[in-house]
């Protein structure tokens, strides 16, 4: 569906260049994903989500080292300890590595959702500076995907200047 929705601009585009081409029209591009990782709000935006996660992702090293430990010890005791003791340290073990394994999916989805807000936050400041860009440069059309685009009308340095001065 993604690559018809392309194929569709890219065609509506080409109607368009074709029909304003006697005209002097500028366009230009801007590369999101750059935005993304050189941009100085997205690099202070992964810096805070990293501090912001790491107590977590601490306790998270910590449980699994724990569950390793205890599987080591299993492993290594388990043949010479009595059948319930053996019994209640393969239930601790499972106990443990449950509760592990829904703590990573949770810190996932919590870490997947505020790297989106995150994001969402940054791309609509980008789009702002890229809409005062255009309209204080008068391009005609700024585009943010394309199949090919020449370096001459590639304007995310002046998006990055941009947004790192604010």
């Amino acid at each position: 569906m993604k690559l018809k929705k392309r194929v569709v601009l890219a065609g509506a585009v080409a109607l368009m260049l074709a029909g304003v081409a006697a005209a002097d029209t500028k366009i230009g591009f801007v590369n999101t994903e750059r935005i993304f990782r050189e941009a100085a709000p997205a690099q202070r935006a992964q810096k805070q989500l990293e501090k912001e996660f790491q107590p977590r992702l601490q306790e998270l090293q910590d449980l699994n080292k724990k569950a390793r430990d205890m599987q080591v010890a299993l492993e290594k005791d388990g043949l010479t300890m009595k059948e319930s003791d053996r019994r209640n340290k393969e239930r601790d073990l499972e106990n443990l590595n449950r509760d592990l394994q829904r703590k990573q999916r949770e810190f996932r989805e919590d870490q997947n959702m505020r790297s989106s807000q995150e994001m969402a936050a940054i791309q609509e400041r980008a789009n702002r500076v890229i809409q005062q860009l255009a309209e204080s440069e008068k391009f005609d059309l700024i585009l943010q995907e394309a199949v090919y685009m020449s370096p001459r009308i590639d304007i995310t340095d002046k998006v990055l200047k941009a947004l790192s001065d604010k």
